[in-house]
C-alpha cells in the first residue's frame, strides 16, 4: 500500500450497494470560514452550524480539542442540525498526550496535577486523565441519543511513536471510550513506513479501531506519514490537510498558515478510485477537508476547505462514485 495506490482489500468482501461518501471539513467554526466562506448576514454561531449544514452533512468538531465540550453545547449542536448529521468529535488534548494548561481543565480537575515549567500539564496521572475521558464522553451523550455521534478522532502528536508503550496506550484508550468510535491519526512516520505499515493496521483492526488516512505534503519529515490507503473498521476515513510542504514545519506559524493549499481538480480526482473501492468495502466513507486557509479569486478571498469539499463531490460524482448530495439540494 501506498500514496495514490488502491486500497488493499485485506481479504474485505466488496459490498452489493457502495455505501455513499460523505464529505466535510475539519471545522465549521475557524477564522477564514467565519470572515470568508459564510454570508455577511450570517453572525451567530448558531446561524453557521444551520448555514453549514445546509451544504454538508457532517463535521468535525475540532473545538473539543481545547476544552472539554459541556452537555448544553451538544445537545444545542443537535436541535440545529438535521436527522442524519453526523458530528465528528476530535478527543481533547489530554487524551491523546498533548500536554494542556490548568485553566483547559474544568475548575476542580484544575489542581490535580503538577505542571511544569512552562505551566502545562505533560504527566499527568492515570487516574486524572481517566476522568477526563468519562467527562468528555458524558458531554456527548445528546448527540449519542440523536443518533448524529460519529467517531472521536484521537490525533496523537508527532512524539507518540510506535513503540510498545504506545500501543498499550491505544488498547487503554479504546476501553476509556466505551462504545464509541475511537478514530486514530498519526503524526510519526514510525507508524506507517513500509516496514511497520501492515502490523500498525492489523492491530488497529483487532483493536476495533477505525484507522485515519491522511493527505498531506508529500516529503519525508518525520512528522508526515505517508498516505496508505485502507481501512481498518466498517468506517473508511480521509482527513486532507493540503500540500504545502513550504509551511508545514515552520515555527510559529498559524494552522491555517500551515494548511494553506488549494487542492487543484487533477489533484483531488486522484482520489476517485480509492473512495471508489473504500465505499464498496466499508458501511461508512468521509473525507474531511482540513484546509483551512484562504485564496485569492477573481471575486475576492476563497475559503479552502469548502470549496474543496464541493469541488470533491463534483468530481466523484461525474466519476460515478455514490456520494450524499448537498441537504439543500435534496428533494423535500
Amino acid at each position: 500500500m501506498g500514496r495514490g495506490g488502491a486500497p488493499a482489500r485485506s481479504g474485505r468482501r466488496v459490498r452489493a450497494l457502495s455505501a455513499p461518501v460523505r464529505i466535510g471539513t475539519c471545522s465549521w467554526a475557524d477564522e477564514t470560514l467565519t470572515k470568508v466562506w459564510y454570508p455577511s448576514s450570517v453572525r451567530t454561531s448558531e446561524a453557521r452550524l444551520e448555514h453549514y449544514a445546509a451544504r454538508f452533512d457532517t463535521v468535525e468538531l475540532n473545538a473539543s480539542y481545547y476544552a472539554l465540550p459541556s452537555p448544553d453545547a451538544a445537545a444545542a449542536w443537535a436541535r440545529r442540525t438535521p436527522p442524519g448529521f453526523v458530528f465528528h468529535v476530535k478527543a481533547f488534548g489530554m487524551m491523546t498526550r498533548h500536554p494542556v494548561k490548568p485553566e483547559q481543565l474544568p475548575p476542580d480537575l484544575r489542581g490535580e496535577a503538577e505542571t511544569d515549567a512552562r505551566g502545562r500539564i505533560e504527566r499527568p496521572s492515570r487516574e486524572l486523565r481517566a476522568e477526563v475521558f468519562t467527562r468528555f464522553r458524558a458531554a456527548l451523550e445528546p448527540l449519542r441519543e440523536a443518533g448524529k455521534l460519529g467517531g472521536i478522532l484521537m490525533q496523537f502528536p508527532t512524539y507518540v511513536t510506535r513503540k510498545q508503550a504506545s500501543l498499550e496506550y491505544l488498547e487503554w484508550a479504546k476501553e476509556r471510550l466505551g462504545g464509541d468510535e475511537m478514530m486514530v491519526e498519526f503524526r510519526h512516520r514510525s507508524w506507517l513506513e513500509p516496514e511497520h505499515a501492515d502490523a500498525t493496521l492489523s492491530f488497529l483492526r483487532s483493536l476495533g479501531a477505525t484507522y485515519v488516512m491522511v493527505d498531506a505534503p508529500r516529503t519525508q519529515a518525520r512528522n508526515l506519514v505517508p498516505t496508505v490507503v485502507a481501512a481498518t473498521s466498517d468506517t473508511a476515513y480521509l482527513r486532507l490537510h493540503g500540500r504545502n510542504a513550504s509551511t508545514w514545519n515552520v515555527r510559529g506559524r498559524s494552522a491555517a498558515e500551515r494548511f494553506d493549499y488549494l487542492y487543484s481538480p487533477e489533484e483531488l480526482s486522484e482520489w476517485s478510485t480509492p473512495l471508489r473501492e473504500l465505499s464498496s468495502l466499508s458501511e461508512r466513507t468521509y473525507a474531511m477537508f482540513n484546509n483551512n486557509g484562504r485564496t485569492a479569486g477573481p471575486e475576492g478571498p476563497i475559503a479552502q476547505a469548502p470549496t474543496n469539499a464541493e469541488m470533491l463531490r463534483e468530481i466523484l460524482k461525474g466519476a460515478g462514485v455514490a456520494v450524499t448530495d448537498s441537504p439543500r439540494s435534496a428533494p423535500a
